[in-house]
């Protein structure tokens, strides 16, 4: 019996006006190369938020949709929300 576990991101999602990212991870268990067990975590790197810890992929669609302009954006629109 050999059980193996593999976490691999399987989904990337921008949504909404300031360009959230979503990333959604599979955790896979296999036994003898059959899945007998996959679960999700999901998580946000909304603009401005430090992504450098994060694989290549999910880097390089943060750069390409995370401008200096959505960044500003999204600042100000938390700034407001923290006035109110």
């Amino acid at each position: 019996m050999s059980l193996t576990k593999e976490t691999i991101e399987d989904k990337i999602e921008v949504v909404g006006t300031y360009k959230a990212v979503q990333v959604r991870t599979a955790t896979v268990v296999k036994e003898n190369n059959i899945e007998i067990s996959r679960s999700y975590s999901r998580k946000v790197i909304s603009a401005g938020d430090d992504y450098s810890g994060e694989s290549a992929e999910v880097q390089a669609i943060c750069s390409a949709v995370h401008t200096s302009e959505v960044v500003a954006a999204y600042a100000a629109y938390v700034a407001s929300q923290v006035e109110d």
